[in-house]
């Protein structure tokens, strides 16, 4: 039997149109870990993918240890995403220059059997594997996103500007308002391994949180 995909059972969260669509995301439980600064030069940033990727690895093979989670089943690891913010001013997708002023939460989803106690044996078996992470940087949480509206972005992340300027002008068009609060911010599901993947062919859902005007 297939491993169960999010991205597939769930097109409309992962894989939008081109063209900016509303969408109203549920609750879903995240493995997350805060940050701030440059994702192309800090550490911090380094050591949050491999935290996330990390422990959602040691919890998708703990099928291996002879006795799985409650309610397991087997699965793709969803992709990496990400919501991003500036401490005192709009995020409009304009980075350049501004990078290491960047406040984010890195974040991978969870299949629903990924409790607080399984997470916790997540953390200890990749703390006795990689004890130099900082295993506490990680949390548990679940998100519910709410309405919002999101559009796929095909390219290069420093010219994800273009992409949000349409993304809002569809926003004001349909009566509604950009609203970013708390964990409410903007967001990016990235699609593509940027390790593997030209510039201009990488692939990433950009939304934003929005509510009536």
């Amino acid at each position: 039997m297939a491993a169960f995909d999010f991205k597939k059972a769930y097109k409309e969260l992962y894989l939008p149109k081109n063209k900016p669509g509303i969408i109203d995301v549920p609750e879903m439980r995240f493995i997350m870990v805060d940050g701030k600064g440059d994702p192309n030069t800090a550490a911090s940033y380094k050591e949050a993918v491999e935290l996330l990727y990390g422990l959602s690895y040691s919890i998708k093979m703990s099928k291996k240890s002879g006795t799985p989670p409650p309610g397991y089943f087997d699965y793709v690891v969803p992709p990496l995403e990400g919501l991003w913010w500036f401490e005192e001013n709009y995020f409009d997708g304009n980075v350049i220059e501004r990078k290491d002023e960047f406040n984010w939460v890195l974040m991978i989803r969870q299949p629903e059997f990924v409790t607080p106690g399984v997470f916790e044996a997540a953390k200890a078996s990749l703390s006795k594997k990689k004890p130099e992470l900082d295993i506490s940087r990680a949390r548990l949480e679940d998100f519910t996103e709410g309405l919002c509206a999101q559009v796929l972005h095909i390219g290069s992340y420093d010219d994800e500007a273009a992409t949000v300027a349409v993304l809002e002008e569809f926003i004001a068009s349909q009566g509604y308002r950009t609203e970013m609060s708390g964990l409410r911010q903007h967001h990016e599901i990235y699609l593509s391994d940027p390790r593997k993947t030209e510039p201009e062919k990488l692939k990433t859902v950009i939304r934003h949180p929005i509510a009536r005007r």
